[in-house]
């Protein structure tokens, strides 16, 4: 590498929207800042991305501060869905990667309790239809 070649311009694209992403949240500080951090790391790093730096981070830790933090990320679910940033669905598949499984059956079984039941036969009809194929 050249003096005159910056480093950012050798990075991966995504890896370096991470980085930038990551320096928007340290200086925001924000909780709403570091939350809009975890679709850009799911978009742009893969899982043994994500991993690695959870593991990392996760060392750089005192033991009970590590533990307090992995239990706390484990723990809570994902919560109630959020209003969509670009869709519905887009949302939701954002929202049931995160979620636990009770979260999702739970919310499964509302939604599709209150949909209308035409709505529930397609649903039913194209869920069936998955699995078939």
């Amino acid at each position: 590498m050249s003096s005159s070649t910056s480093f950012s311009k050798l990075m991966n694209r995504p890896h370096l929207k991470v980085v930038r992403m990551l320096g928007y949240v340290l200086t925001l500080g924000t909780q709403d800042a570091w939350w809009g951090l975890v679709p850009v790391l799911m978009a742009r790093l893969t899982v043994e991305e994500r991993a690695a730096l959870a593991f990392m981070a996760l060392k750089a830790l005192d033991r009970d501060d590590a533990t307090m933090t992995a239990e706390a990320a484990l723990d809570q679910g994902a919560g109630q869905p959020q209003a969509p940033l670009f869709s519905h669905m887009d949302q939701a598949a954002f929202w049931a990667d995160m979620a636990d499984p009770e979260e999702l059956e739970a919310y499964c079984l509302a939604s599709f309790n209150a949909m209308p039941r035409v709505r529930q036969a397609a649903f039913l009809e194209y869920v069936q239809g998955r699995q078939a194929a």
